[in-house]
């Protein structure tokens, strides 16, 4: 596969991965003066396992992070479950929201 590239669309409110000029992916979120919710993952059937979501979701938490926000929200059951995976994002989660794993406790 060639490589991902991922890019802000703030207009339409989601970051999206390209692969050979073609949309491969998506990450939707919502804006707020305290928190950046992630709402939905999306991933072309053809390039799922391919590492486009985990693109994805690392660029998009990077750039909460460059922008120094913290209150991330992981509604969207992929990024909750990445970040359980990758604990050195953890920190940029609310607290009151936490993992996918501790809602379920």
């Amino acid at each position: 596969m060639s490589d991902v590239t991922v890019r802000n669309n703030p207009d339409e409110g989601r970051y999206e991965a390209w692969v050979d000029d073609q949309l491969a992916g998506i990450v939707e979120y919502r804006l707020s003066e305290q928190s950046v919710t992630f709402t939905h993952t999306e991933v072309a059937d053809d390039l799922e396992g391919e590492g486009v979501g985990s693109a994805l979701a690392r660029t998009a938490l990077d750039e909460v992070r460059a922008a120094g926000q913290r209150d991330v929200v992981p509604l969207c059951p992929f990024i909750a479950e990445w970040i359980e995976r990758h604990p050195d994002y953890a920190g940029l989660v609310r607290p009151a929201h936490g993992s996918a794993s501790a809602r379920e406790r």
